[in-house]
């Protein structure tokens, strides 16, 4: 589930996204997008590389050292050389942030959008996911890239999370509206009735 994306991560983001547009074009975005979340999911999936480039008690010179042995033939001298420059700006623990910010971006060039789509059992049937993708296309102007996200508190429905942005299309949600609707019809009427009398 994508979080706030802080500052500093847009910054190097944008250079990293620059830097592969200007390299390979859009192709060249795609691909360094890929491999940028290769290597994300390795730091994610492994504590021992998580605590590498995070830990502020490794010194950065021994850092160095280790992520070169460790990418080098890996992944392109593009993407080395930036993980290098995070680790020697102090940035590298920022690395899964840049990640989320170089992806927003990728997404906006390819004129796709990422939706959240939580629901009790974290999916939808095919017939639904087919209109909800067409009706979100219609209204945003974008490809949705769905992800879906099991909520069990959910008695039904689903909640959209686009950005910012949440919609909120669960019974619970349908439930208070209408119960609120209800409160205030009844006390509109219980008040005109008063005038009346």
């Amino acid at each position: 589930m994508p979080t706030q994306i802080d500052e500093v991560a847009k910054v190097y983001a944008r250079s990293l996204f620059e830097l592969a547009r200007e390299l390979g074009g859009n192709p060249g975005v795609a691909a360094m997008g890929a491999e940028l979340r290769e290597v994300c999911a390795i730091v994610r999936a492994d504590r021992s590389a998580l605590e590498l480039f995070r830990s502020p008690i490794v010194d950065p010179g021994q850092r160095s050292a280790s992520l070169t042995r460790i990418f080098k033939g890996r992944v392109t001298d593009t993407l080395l050389n930036f993980i290098l420059v995070l680790n020697r700006k102090g940035r590298l623990a920022e690395l899964l942030s840049i990640e989320d910010a170089y992806e927003a971006m990728e997404q906006d060039a390819f004129g796709r959008v990422e939706v959240d789509v939580f629901t009790a059992s974290g999916s939808i049937d095919a017939a639904t996911q087919t209109t909800l993708t067409a009706d979100l296309t219609r209204s945003l102007g974008k490809q949705p890239v769905l992800h879906f996200y099991a909520d069990p508190a959910m008695i039904g429905g689903l909640k959209l999370r686009i950005g910012d942005q949440l919609i909120d299309g669960s019974v619970a949600a349908q439930l208070r509206r209408m119960r609120s609707t209800l409160l205030d019809k009844g006390l509109a009427g219980r008040d005109a009735g008063t005038f009346l009398s």
